[in-house]
């Protein structure tokens, strides 16, 4: 018989064996306890045993982070949950159409922590045409709000929309918000105003973010707004 032409046992046989052969450690249970592997906390040799009980903590420690995440975010939604819902009992509890505008800027910073907003609206009711906030969007601005189909997040680009802000030169971040009726990717259903959100912390608005919460603000705001038409 020629040896040279035996192929060599290589680790996914020894592997494959082991796994297709479950009663080789019970029947050879001095093989297990004799195994040693690098303990990957230093140079030292363990058992693999003691390695197997090294990961489980690993696994162990890991899910706990990840429910400590969970609860956390919990809590967050929570919160905001709360929030959202008291931000829309003061909006529904505004009276004077006139004032909603402020209602909903100072609503905004207050409850949600947001250094800087503003909104300008157009084709308002003629009552409302000669006010502040229906005052200083150009058709360029309008078309830019009627193009956004979701909330725009990033840098301060040198929006036009940006000036409408008392202290637009601290900007670091901002949101764009259109504002029209029913949901705020109707596309067919042209902006009727822009709700401007702004911070000095370059990460507050960013481009990678998610914006289902800010959608959600949008959308009642411009539920409220509309009034105002």
């Amino acid at each position: 018989m020629n040896h040279s032409s035996v192929n060599p046992i290589t680790e996914d046989d020894i592997a494959h064996f082991l796994a297709n052969t479950p009663g080789f450690f019970e029947r050879h249970a001095e093989v297990l306890a004799s195994v040693t592997i690098s303990s990957p906390h230093g140079q030292r040799a363990v058992s693999l045993q003691e390695r197997q009980a090294e990961m489980l903590r690993e696994k162990i420690k890991g899910l706990e982070f990840r429910i400590m995440d969970m609860v956390r975010h919990g809590h967050e939604n929570t919160a905001i949950t709360h929030k959202i819902h008291q931000w829309s009992r003061e909006l529904l509890a505004v009276q004077d159409a006139s004032l909603l505008p402020q209602a909903v800027e100072q609503g905004i910073q207050q409850l949600f922590d947001v250094p800087q907003v503003a909104l300008r609206l157009w084709d308002v009711a003629g009552e409302h045409a000669q006010a502040p906030f229906a005052q200083g969007a150009s058709e360029d601005v309008r078309s830019f709000a009627s193009s956004l189909t979701m909330p725009f997040c990033g840098p301060n680009l040198g929006f036009e929309a940006t000036a409408w802000l008392e202290q637009a030169g601290e900007l670091q971040s901002l949101a764009l918000l259109p504002l029209r009726r029913g949901a705020i990717d109707s596309a067919d259903e042209p902006a009727f105003g822009l709700l401007v959100l702004g911070s000095p912390d370059p990460q507050r608005f960013q481009a990678t973010m998610g914006t289902d919460f800010l959608a959600r603000i949008a959308e009642l705001a411009s539920a409220a707004l509309s009034r105002l038409l």
